[in-house]
């Protein structure tokens, strides 16, 4: 018999154990099975009896009360491969679960599997030396995005109901983007990092690849909140899940830039964003504005912001581990290895400016309505994209401006902290494209309320279409 996996979303999920028309050994079983034929390339490492004894003492009161999850190869979970999807450490075993993780253990969650990524979270593709591509459930060839590729995968596939996520640089909304999945980035600090969080570089929030919005807001419900294990965490805040449905948009001002002032956006895109957003602009009641936005170009201050730690993880296995790694990875240090402490400082120069910016246009708008990715999934083994409605932006802007317009959409968000979530807008070609929002610090739950509209009016496909 071909293994049917739940493809509702994790809450209908939980629902159904309640009433008793299955059990979270049956669902887990399920996912099992269907990971076990499939050809996504979503999972990296099984704990299939400690996820069966999990499942077989779950209590479904719990808010994720027996529900099988993934967990992003680059988040901890104690005795599961710590690898960083990297050859260098193929053999690292973690000591902890990450904070996020014990969170979900607590709500009731049966942390199944591990789900691949891209090495040390560093492109927006899944495809590495340690276990090679990943594919787009919606069309394998295609790359389900990065760096929680996996996850994202995994539950547009029909493996998992739900899967852990991070955001560095696009991490959760561009993989949502691209296999038709809602993906909320948080304001920075709102799902706490550890046990043992590196501050610098100030850009990486955690969170899930959902198949719906009350997915999400019960993530954030179970998982949001202070830790001392992270300093820069932010207090707890509760009734995400509750709260759905009851803000009121009405005369809140929006700027519609789908290409955020710089970047290269597909026109057939574009035609898809448009109606989504014209929907929500009418249904929300908001008011559209006009607002120019010019936000610096700078993919490679990030990258080198985030080398830092990277620098220091490896530590004395670099460079002697060089031929390890893949070719992006093998660049950014190559360029780290080049930092004093002038290129720091005009690092850090650009994050004021990036900041400055942001700030100065949401003293003229509540949202900015923009492209989650510049065009719809590229080839699975990568490279990363550099063409955009098959216009080669190496030959017409250069090589720094066509990779870098891989992150141009999503990088502000991170380097400023504020959230943004990508909602399903339709498809291209068969491919899923997303409409990227832009909020305000500490508002996620109003990107939520315009998700759950256009959930409401234009429902999406909760997982990728059965193969025929």
């Amino acid at each position: 018999m071909t293994p049917s996996p739940w493809r509702g979303d994790a809450v209908s999920l939980v629902d159904a154990f309640r009433r008793g028309e299955l059990s979270p050994r049956e669902a887990l079983d399920e996912s099992l099975q269907a990971i076990e034929s499939s050809s996504l390339n979503a999972i990296s490492y099984i704990d299939a009896d400690a996820a069966r004894a999990s499942a077989d003492r779950a209590d479904v009161t719990l808010p994720f009360g027996g529900v099988p999850i993934g967990v992003k190869e680059l988040e901890d979970v104690r005795g599961w491969p710590q690898t960083e999807a990297s050859l260098v450490f193929a053999h690292r075993i973690a000591d902890d679960d990450s904070l996020q993780v014990g969170r979900l253990r607590a709500a009731g969650a049966v942390v199944a599997v591990q789900t691949t990524a891209s090495e040390f979270g560093g492109i927006n593709c899944t495809s590495t030396k340690l276990h090679g591509a990943t594919h787009n459930p919606w069309q394998i060839g295609r790359t389900p995005g990065g760096s929680s590729g996996g996850s994202a995968a995994a539950v547009a596939g029909g493996l998992v109901p739900i899967a852990t996520g991070g955001d560095g640089g696009g991490s959760i909304r561009i993989p949502a983007g691209f296999t038709g999945l809602l993906g909320l980035k948080g304001t920075f600090g709102r799902i706490p990092r550890g046990p043992k969080a590196l501050h610098s570089p100030l850009t990486v929030s955690l969170g899930c690849m959902a198949r719906s919005v009350r997915d999400t807001a019960r993530w954030f419900d179970v998982c949001n909140g202070f830790s001392p294990y992270d300093t820069l965490s932010l207090p707890r805040v509760d009734g995400w899940e509750a709260g759905l449905g009851t803000i009121d948009l009405t005369g809140r001002r929006v700027a519609v830039v789908y290409d955020l002032g710089n970047a290269i956006v597909s026109e057939r895109q574009v035609a898809v964003l448009d109606e989504l957003s014209r929907h929500l602009i009418a249904a929300a009641g908001l008011t559209q504005v006009d607002v120019v936005i010019a936000f610096p170009t700078g993919g490679l201050e990030w990258a080198m912001s985030n080398a830092i730690g990277l620098v220091g993880e490896l530590g004395d296995l670099y460079p002697d581990c060089a031929p390890q790694l893949t070719r992006e990875i093998q660049l950014v240090l190559r360029l780290a290895q080049g930092l004093n402490a002038s290129s720091a400082g005009a690092t850090e120069i650009f994050r004021s400016e990036m900041n400055f910016t942001m700030a100065r246009v949401f003293e003229e708008t509540d949202f900015i309505f923009c492209a989650t990715n510049p065009d719809v999934a590229f080839r699975a083994e990568g490279p990363m994209s550099t063409t955009v409605d098959g216009v080669d932006l190496v030959e017409k802007y250069g090589l720094n401006r066509a990779i870098g317009n891989n992150g141009a959409l999503t990088i502000p968000a991170n380097l400023t902290g504020v959230p943004a979530i990508s909602i399903p807008a339709g498809t291209v070609d068969g491919l899923p494209v997303g409409l990227q929002v832009i909020g305000r610090h500490h508002d996620e739950q109003s990107l939520l309320e315009l998700a759950l509209i256009a959930e409401r009016d234009r429902p999406w496909p909760l997982t990728a279409p059965l193969p025929a």
